[in-house]
């Protein structure tokens, strides 16, 4: 019995001195860098929605803020996120019998570029997409407009923040 509680005691402490990386809930491991900018994200689409370039930008800023120990800065940051959206297209999805869309998305691009000043070889340029669907008797105005943004944002900063800090 002595002898059980000595391997396991043995088994405990080897394991929590074995662990040199530090990790944390979001996934992000070690980062060497200390400080992050984000840069105005342009609204460049064909059909350009008012607001939205500000509002994304604001998104990503506090996404990373949220989940790591980055300060934001305005410029010389370790990590650096700039680009534009590139899209921002309303088409119907399903039509009534009478031709009319009874299902209309809202799908929006973002093109990144994300500078890795620490590591280099993170760098990156990559296009990120989402969508939301909703009825086709509605105008992607007001409280649509904002559930819709709501959403596309929610998961379009997760992908560029997985693609750029968690390695996802």
């Amino acid at each position: 019995m002595r002898q059980l509680k000595f391997i396991l005691l043995f088994t405990v402490l080897l394991s929590l001195s074995g662990c040199s990386v530090k990790y944390n809930f979001t996934g992000t491991g070690k980062i060497d860098a200390k400080t992050f900018q984000v840069n105005f994200f342009r609204n460049n689409a064909d059909v350009v929605e008012p607001g939205i370039d500000r509002r994304f930008t604001l998104r990503l800023q506090d996404l990373i803020q949220n989940q790591t120990n980055l300060s934001l800065t305005n410029s010389n940051g370790d990590l650096v996120y700039e680009g534009e959206i590139t899209q921002y297209r309303i088409s119907p999805m399903t039509a009534t019998a009478d031709q009319r869309a009874a299902q209309s998305r809202l799908s929006i691009t973002v093109n990144v570029r994300f500078t890795n000043k620490k590591k280099e070889e993170d760098d990156f340029e990559k296009q990120f997409s989402f969508y939301y669907d909703f009825n086709g008797d509605l105008l992607p105005t007001g409280i649509v407009l904002d559930t819709a943004l709501d959403q596309i944002f929610e998961r379009i900063t997760q992908d560029i923040f997985n693609a750029s800090l968690a390695k996802w």
